[in-house]
């Protein structure tokens, strides 16, 4: 009896202490979470601190412009909202052209939530820190989610094995032994993976960058959607739940939320599509997981195409229909497993009767296919997406190619948005890949298309953002929890896990079943290992070694967090700056704001009729609609290709046919000035785009080199001092630069010089009454596009619609100028050769065509040096460009006898090329090819070799 009271004592005791431990472990659980999210929404109102709620960048001014339409106008006007103030004269239909989900947000808030406590503009303003701190919720959520028992028990190892043997691991076999219960039921570790993915989410730069207060852009919604419906799958996969399925239909309705959101929906889509694939190549094919994605596909799809900037495009996009194959290929093995259960069928008459089905399947596809493609129902793959297949960083579309964020990322962008996440989420990973289930897998198929597409365009880093936030926690959280476990002598004795459910009593003296999976049987030397390093570290000497390194890991983990948290703070100051206001230093070291951008656009709205056309570079049409409310020529919906090229052929072109162009389309021209990043520096880019359209804008350069500076000092090329945009932008600022005073007048500057204001003299009136007077209207009256006016016939009569690579459905090629193009960006100092060139060719076309005599001749031919021109000519021949040769011997025909240094020149090289039309331009030019060099060999002789 005595010992009986001693061993009931020490029991009670010991759940006494489990008791207190579990108090402090949640305390300590609600503390950290507390820190993390109040970190996660005070780091994101930096620029709401500082500059008080004012919308940032460009975007965001268009998300903020359609949100007070919304608003005033409610959802129906909404909808068939085309609007005459943007791309004029064509204009746009808004409604059916946006992704409206962050609008709808907005204004449910104001009219459901906040009222007439908030305005509409400061809730605009604090959307991105409130979705952050959601988003940041949401990350954490599915760290704690794939981090369970009952979805991390396997390893990939050991499903592959499976999968290779054609068996499924069985359910019980993913799920781990042991586990430690907490408080509420809640398991550590996942908790504490939870919370740390929370800490790393709420502060990574790469989040921060498009959820700032102030930022009010898509993408600052979408992140929040894309996790909730990631979050959702996942749970609706959790093992071992009879109806669990069921969270698959919300997150079809979280899908749906993201397709109204972004248009990154797309890459949400094709990541449930490809872990649901991924889950059946692991043989982990179940009815549960059959119910959950089918459900899934079928709630979100049914929504998603409601959305008028959707519509029918998951059916018929190239981008979307992976999704729908994996759909279509679900409901196939289904099928086959109720035949196989039907029937009884083995594994042999399993095979053949799924053969035989997908088998018809693909025959009957490849004929619908066939069918439909000619009829052009497949819609092609975008620029965009299209780049982040192709092995250059190029699209082959200027407009595209001249956006930053659409630049490859390099390790330095990884490191600045990610910091210590670089080095822990692969750490995370790796764990992952021994803790593996049918939730757990999906953060293996995430981060493999996350690091890809990132890598391919440094924008879709943001992409990296949750996946590696859920890696590390994962990391940070089971080394945190395994070394509390051994400093508090937890890890000694592990509690094995107890299904409070279905708790079954031991049954000792019966034999088990031998029914444990291959993966088991796979894994068994590893387990053997894994024992006996299991009882060496519970030695007493592996105990204090495991105690000095939990020691040393929470330590350096600790300074790490310290010196990750110091960083995002900082970089969260510089991505706090609104852009649209300026800080600068004066020269007696006071620092200053720089509001000219928005007294430039209140100067317009003050002081310009209300019908006023501005002329910007499309950049700014979004601020100027959203805060003039004036009307622009384009804005950063980009959708008009040609539309756009217009415009920098308007700018980058001559001043009198710049004029020509405006003078039938805007009444007054912005221009940003002040260096850094103006419109002078922006634009090579314009005139590259006005030539992909505009051929003969930079003839013979497509790449548009002869536009630019020629040196570092900014001297601008003959080209560019030519230029409609060079003279307004350097007006009275440099010597001999002043705009026509019969064509254009300067009417505002602001104070610091960033932006001029002209405006247009002897603007076409009839132009402007004309296209008022000649918009179409569809049956429905509110679709009215405009036209251009009858004064840019001549103009628009010489473009050449620009021809996408991958629009297959336009049946025409631009094959020529894409080839030329790449080679131009690939090897950028040809290009520029080329270009000169180009320019003394022009210089050149009134002087009488050059001659050369025989004594020039010789003394050409008889000096052998490498020169510039040498090296350009070897190029020229060894790449086959017959044109440039041919335009330069026009120009100079002593180029065809120029040497190098080893007594080699053109003919030399065309004969080493192979290049027999090159041997006979120079032929004809009477170039020999008999005499010797400096190692006594012929062109002859080179052939020969």
């Amino acid at each position: 009896m005595a010992e009986k009271k001693k061993k009931s004592a020490a029991t009670s005791s010991s759940g006494a202490s489990d008791s207190l431990l579990n108090m402090v472990w949640f305390g300590a659980v609600a503390y950290a979470l507390f820190l993390f999210l109040v970190n996660a929404y005070v780091i994101r109102l930096q620029a709401i601190e500082e500059y008080g709620p004012v919308i940032h960048e460009f975007d965001p001014y268009f998300n903020w412009r359609a949100t007070q339409y919304l608003y005033e106008n409610g959802y129906k006007k909404f909808f068939t909202w085309f609007d005459h103030k943007v791309w004029y004269p064509l204009g746009r239909p808004v409604g059916t052209t946006i992704y409206p989900g962050m609008q709808f947000t907005a204004v449910f808030l104001k009219n459901y939530v906040f009222g007439e406590s908030m305005t509409l503009n400061d809730i605009c303003c604090y959307i991105p820190a409130w979705f952050g701190v959601l988003a940041t919720i949401l990350v954490g959520c599915i760290a704690y989610e794939t981090s369970l028992s009952v979805n991390s028990g396997g390893t990939l190892i050991g499903v592959a094995v499976d999968a290779l043997k054609g068996q499924y691991t069985k359910s019980e076999d993913m799920t781990a032994k042991s586990v430690t219960r907490r408080l509420f039921g809640y398991e550590s570790p996942a908790v504490e993976c939870a919370i740390f993915a929370m800490g790393f989410m709420g502060i990574v730069p790469a989040h921060l960058m498009r959820s700032v207060g102030g930022g009010y852009d898509n993408e600052s919604v979408a992140v929040t959607a894309m996790t909730l419906t990631f979050y959702l799958w996942l749970r609706s996969l959790r093992n071992g739940e009879k109806y669990n399925y069921l969270f698959g239909i919300l997150a079809g309705v979280a899908y749906f939320y993201m397709a109204a959101a972004w248009g990154g929906y797309i890459f949400v889509l094709n990541m449930v599509g490809a872990h649901a694939a991924f889950l059946v190549l692991m043989g982990r094919f179940t009815s549960s997981v059959y119910l959950s994605y089918t459900l899934f596909y079928a709630v979100g799809t049914l929504l998603a195409i409601q959305i008028p900037v959707v519509g029918w495009s998951p059916l018929k996009s190239l981008e979307q229909l992976p999704a729908c194959a994996v759909f279509v290929g679900y409901q196939l093995l289904h099928y086959c497993e109720v035949m196989k259960k039907k029937n009884k069928w083995g594994r042999k008459e399993a095979w053949k009767f799924r053969i035989r089905v997908f088998g018809i399947a693909a025959v009957l596809g490849t004929m619908f296919i066939l069918a439909v493609t000619p009829k052009g129902y497949f819609g092609p793959i975008s620029s965009r997406v299209r780049g982040l297949f192709v092995p250059h960083t190029k699209t082959g579309n200027p407009l595209v190619d001249s956006v930053a964020e659409h630049q490859a990322a390099s390790q330095q962008a990884y490191w600045q948005y990610l910091h210590m996440l670089c080095f822990m989420a692969p750490i995370g990973f790796f764990m992952v890949l021994f803790r593996f289930g049918d939730s757990s897998c999906f953060l293996f198929v995430y981060a493999t298309a996350a690091y890809f597409f990132s890598h391919k365009m440094v924008r879709l880093i943001l992409l990296a953002a949750p996946i590696s936030s859920c890696l590390g926690g994962i990391a940070v959280g089971r080394i945190v929890s395994w070394s509390a476990s051994v400093l508090l002598g937890e890890g000694d004795e592990p509690l094995e896990r107890k299904d409070t459910n279905d708790a079954k009593p031991k049954q000792e003296g019966k034999k088990k079943k031998k029914s444990s999976s291959s993966s088991n049987e796979s894994m068994a030397g590893f387990k053997a290992i894994s024992n006996g390093f299991s009882e060496a570290s519970n030695s007493y000497e592996g105990k204090i070694v495991k105690s000095i390194a939990a020691v040393v890991m929470c330590a350096s983990l600790y300074m790490q967090a310290t010196t990750f948290s110091t960083y995002s703070w900082r970089i969260s100051a510089s991505l706090s700056n609104p852009s649209i206001i300026l800080k600068g230093r004066t020269h007696d070291g006071n620092i200053i704001k720089v509001d000219d951008y928005r007294e430039a656009y209140w100067w317009l709205r003050d002081n310009t009729p209300d019908d006023a056309r501005i002329m910007a570079w499309w950049d700014y049409g979004y601020q100027i609609t959203g805060i003039s409310n004036r009307t622009t020529i384009a804005d950063g919906n980009t959708w008009n290709h040609e539309h756009i090229a217009l415009l920098g052929k308007a700018l980058t072109g001559s001043v009198e046919e710049g004029y020509q162009i405006a003078r039938h389309l805007a009444d007054y021209v912005l221009i940003w000035g002040g260096g850094g990043g103006d419109d002078l520096a922006k634009s090579p880019h314009l005139a590259r785009i006005a030539n992909s359209v505009y051929r003969d804008h930079c003839p013979g350069d497509v790449t548009c080199r002869a536009f630019g500076f020629v040196d570092r000092q900014g001297t601008p090329s003959p080209m560019m001092e030519r230029s409609f945009l060079y003279n307004l932008h350097s007006h009275k600022l440099k010597p001999g630069v002043e705009a026509d005073p019969t064509k254009f007048k300067e009417v505002y500057r602001t104070k610091y010089g960033k932006v001029r204001i002209f405006k247009l003299l002897g603007v076409s009136s009839k132009s402007k009454a004309w296209v008022e007077e000649n918009r179409e209207c569809d049956a429905g009256g509110w679709f009215c596009p405009g036209k251009y006016p009858p004064g840019l016939k001549e103009i628009l009569d010489k473009k050449k619609d620009f021809a996408q690579l991958e629009d297959f459905n336009r049946g025409t090629k631009d094959d020529e100028y894409q080839k030329e193009y790449f080679e131009n960006l690939n090897n950028p100092e040809l290009a520029k050769q080329r270009a000169r060139m180009n320019e003394k060719r022009e210089e050149e076309t009134q002087k009488p065509k050059k001659t050369l005599s025989d004594e020039e001749k010789i003394e050409i031919y008889s000096t052998w040096e490498d020169t510039a021109d040498t090296t350009l000519m070897w190029q020229i021949v060894t790449t086959n460009a017959i044109d440039d040769l041919k335009r330069w011997l026009d120009q100079d025909p002593g180029a065809a006898w120029l040497r190098s240094a080893d007594g080699r020149g053109p003919m030399w090289w065309a004969f080493e090329s192979k290049n027999q039309d090159i041997v006979s331009i120079l032929m004809t030019a009477g170039v020999p090819h008999t005499d010797k060099d400096k190692n006594g060999l012929s062109p002859v002789d080179l052939l020969k070799e």
